[in-house]
């Protein structure tokens, strides 16, 4: 029987998905929600008053009630008397897990004291654009009293914690007419006496504050066009966009790698084509949860957009070193003896005139929302601007936040990375067999993972079924075509923001005697299998190298690259001129840190498209043995009498390209269940 919601949290819940699900009311996971009511305390058998607030890290628009931490409110109220004060205000968070009800729901955030000591039933904190404008503006304070009379009441920035609780439950008390307030610096909160009023309440304050900002606001908020630095045609700065990723992707990994996200949205060029872009860029963020995900300032590239991309390279790589000196100096500014080692030193947001926004964070989804964030923040900035000026928090408060104890404890109960966290894979020939285990497997251990095949519709699919696209993609490439294998590698960066690692899969074969083999049986499995391999290897070795970051490039060869067997010339040739190139670059490519490293299987007849094209057939001819069973015969002829299937060989990929393996390059890993014939001497 399924458990019976409190309408009180159902409600809550419902209001939170609404306000959460359109970005002009608060960005990804920030902001939080609540609501009052009672429920029966088993163990007296009366009516309790509980507080169900959004848990900590939890996002509104996917809100369940499992995400709500659920609080005594006796207790939680309780605290206001052992309060020690701001300089210990972070001992309060320690302080809610003793007024949790029940098992809890989910740990409580830091903004739980503003819900609970409010005397409201309802009560909605959120960082809309339009409300941060107002909050980041100079004199957000008169902009506040213009703007919403005495409806909203303005409260100076405060650290988010107790004591802000503290000081939005007096101005509720002493401005009983108020519906909300704006928290400078910050965003907005809001309340109502039913959970309606409280969304109405919200709504309003936010649409108010964007038609005042709509109607009075200065015509050039950014400032003038500047020359030179208007958006690229789409075509030209996505390719520029492609040449650059690679690099940028090394300058955000440093310290550690990343993953990368590629927007020209609209927004971005028009900021980066005015003149004040590079002064508000320099200003930095100002909501906690903007630099939290974006350090406090983005690295700008100071060129125009008709630079060359060599000519870019070679500046970005300048900016990098300025960069990361002045987050040193930053962080040695502000740091005390008990705060937090440096967290690394890279920009998490790089920003190209004329081209775009590159943003980055441990996995896509995170590289994503933080480039989200940076367009809040550019909203922000345009509001700000068109009203007043943009005044952000000062540096300090920026780093007590980023810095703060309560943030580390958070970062190090995170769970530990999957061994391919961070790594961007592509896999050509991976809408279905050994591609596509491999591409499954590649992705849960924590890959990217592109998935290129000859059929578009087929690639997509095959992504469709690994995840979303901040986990897989599909790209339609012929690996022959030289041209095509650029497009996937372009598509690859401008995905992810780069590539680590490349299987060489796609692949056919022709089971045909020398004398039946024509000469273009002969040019179409080279052209796919070495030709193809040759041309995605040196494409991706190209982005690999600018990354300066190592990388992997494995190619599924064959037990046919080693073992003659009957009737399969051109794909034995082309097989072992994979196997040599293994070998070649292996020894040319390791000065880069790359590894280059094969896999031998054979006799893989499940699921592949290979053996279902025609191979299968002809083979079991060969051997005179019906086609379904082709794989039990191949497999009683093995050492081990087992049948190979594609599992086995993205396991072997898998293994190749972890840290086990870290010093090994060169190698054929035979995954043939045992061929004696195929041993590699």
């Amino acid at each position: 029987m399924k458990p019976t919601v409190n309408p009180t949290v159902e409600q809550l819940v419902e209001r939170s998905n609404r306000l959460g699900a359109d970005p002009k009311n608060t960005n990804y996971a920030g902001g939080n929600t609540s609501a009052k009511g009672t429920e029966t305390d088993p163990v007296t058998g009366e009516d309790v008053e509980l507080l169900w607030v959004k848990g900590s890290g939890g996002d509104l628009g996917t809100l369940t009630p499992g995400g709500l931490a659920v609080l005594r409110l006796d207790r939680m109220r309780a605290l206001v008397d052992v309060y020690p004060g701001v300089d210990r205000e972070d001992e309060m968070v320690a302080a809610f897990d003793y007024c949790l009800h029940g098992k809890g729901g989910a740990a409580p955030s830091i903004d739980t004291a503003m819900h609970g000591l409010v005397d409201a039933a309802h009560v909605d904190h959120l960082h809309p654009d339009s409300g941060i404008a107002i909050a980041t503006s100079a004199d957000g304070e008169e902009l506040t009293r213009t703007i919403f009379g005495d409806q909203v009441v303005w409260v100076p920035w405060r650290r988010p914690g107790f004591q802000l609780g503290l000081d939005i439950a007096e101005i509720k008390e002493k401005n009983p007419q108020a519906r909300g307030c704006i928290l400078g610096g910050h965003g907005i909160t809001a309340w109502g006496d039913t959970s309606e009023e409280a969304e109405a309440n919200s709504l309003w304050l936010i649409d108010t504050a964007a038609a005042y900002i709509a109607e009075h606001t200065r015509a050039e908020p950014f400032g003038p066009a500047l020359e030179g630095y208007a958006a690229l045609p789409e075509a030209e700065r996505r390719a520029k966009a492609a040449a650059l990723a690679p690099t940028i992707r090394g300058i955000a990994s440093a310290d550690r790698p990343m993953v990368g996200h590629f927007t020209d949205a609209g927004v971005v060029l028009e900021f980066l084509g005015h003149a004040e872009h590079p002064r508000l860029g320099e200003l930095g963020t100002s909501c906690p949860d903007h630099f939290l995900r974006t350090k406090v300032k983005p690295l700008v590239l100071d060129l125009p957009a008709s630079a060359s991309v060599e000519e870019s390279i070679a500046r970005l790589q300048e900016l990098a070193v300025s960069y990361r000196e002045d987050y040193q100096g930053y962080y040695d500014r502000n740091a005390t003896p008990d705060s937090p080692a440096i967290r690394g030193k890279d920009p998490l947001i790089v920003l190209v005139p004329g081209v775009g926004m590159f943003s980055f964070g441990k996995d896509k989804q995170t590289a994503r929302v933080a480039g989200e964030f940076y367009v809040n923040a550019i909203n922000v900035m345009r509001g700000a601007e068109g009203l007043s000026s943009y005044a952000p928090i000062d540096e300090s408060e920026k780093f007590r936040i980023e810095y703060w104890a309560l943030e580390e404890a958070k970062l190090q109960r995170m769970p530990k990375p999957k061994p391919l966290a961070t790594r961007v894979a592509l896999v050509t020939g991976a809408a279905s067999g050994i591609g596509l285990a491999t591409a499954k497997k590649l992705a849960s251990e924590g890959a990217c993972v592109v998935i290129a095949d000859l059929s578009l519709e087929k690639a997509r699919a095959a992504a469709a079924e690994i995840g979303s696209a901040d986990v897989a993609v599909g790209v339609q490439v012929d690996v022959s075509d030289g041209a095509a294998v650029e497009a996937a590698l372009e598509a690859t960066v401008l995905a992810f923001g780069g590539v680590d690692l490349v299987v060489n899969n796609a692949g056919l074969s022709l089971s045909r005697s020398l004398l039946e083999t024509t000469e273009q049986d002969w040019d179409l499995q080279h052209d796919v299998m070495a030709k193809g391999s040759f041309l995605v290897a040196k494409a991706a070795a190209k982005a690999m190298i600018e990354q300066g970051m190592g990388g992997d490039i494995v190619y599924i060869s064959s037990k046919n690259s080693i073992f003659a067997g009957p009737n399969n010339v051109a794909y034995g040739a082309a097989k072992a001129d994979q196997a040599h190139q293994v070998r070649l670059l292996a020894a040319e490519l390791g000065e880069h840190g790359i590894k280059v490293n094969g896999v031998n299987p054979d006799g893989v007849v499940q699921g592949s498209g290979i053996f279902a094209s025609g191979w299968g057939a002809n083979r079991a001819a060969v051997y005179g043995v019906e086609e379904q069973d082709l794989g039990k015969f191949y497999a009683q002829r093995t050492i081990l009498k087992r049948e190979v299937l594609p599992d086995n060989i993205a396991n072997a990929v898998f293994v190749l390209c972890t840290d086990q393996l870290s010093h090994t390059t060169g190698l054929h890993i035979p995954v043939d269940a045992g061929v004696a014939a195929a041993f590699l001497r």
